[in-house]
């Protein structure tokens, strides 16, 4: 497992495609305006669109990848069960290496997961 810090990973990728962003406004806008549509809530919600992209992360082997689609399984209140059941189809469809990287996904998830609330010491 790496030891890559994905909130870190998310801000420095958005960081340095800035650039991009003002040079190939086109094909910035063209890409930004497909994910928005491609994630919109439809027959499938917003939550499983990004369960099958994460899914197809994990099968890709794309640490961004991972973490930007990690991160939004989070905001959008997806369980651990959840996730950790996309990971298994993870792994059906991408066999050895995908399962390496489902390390890389448990790890975005502690990362970018609230930690539990602990019961106060009685």
């Amino acid at each position: 497992m790496s030891e890559i810090h994905y909130p870190d990973l998310t801000r420095d990728i958005s960081r340095e495609l800035a650039s991009l962003r003002q040079t190939q406004k086109g094909t910035m806008q063209g890409f930004g305006a497909m994910a928005a549509a491609s994630m919109a809530d439809g027959a499938l919600s917003e939550k499983h669109k990004e369960l099958i992209a994460t899914a197809i992360a994990v099968s890709q082997r794309c640490a961004g990848c991972i973490g930007f689609h990690v991160k939004a399984l989070v905001r959008l209140g997806t369980t651990r069960a959840e996730f950790e059941e996309m990971l298994g189809v993870a792994v059906y469809m991408g066999g050895g290496p995908a399962l390496m990287y489902c390390a890389e996904a448990l790890q975005a998830w502690t990362q970018f997961a609230p930690a539990p609330v602990s019961a106060p010491a009685a």
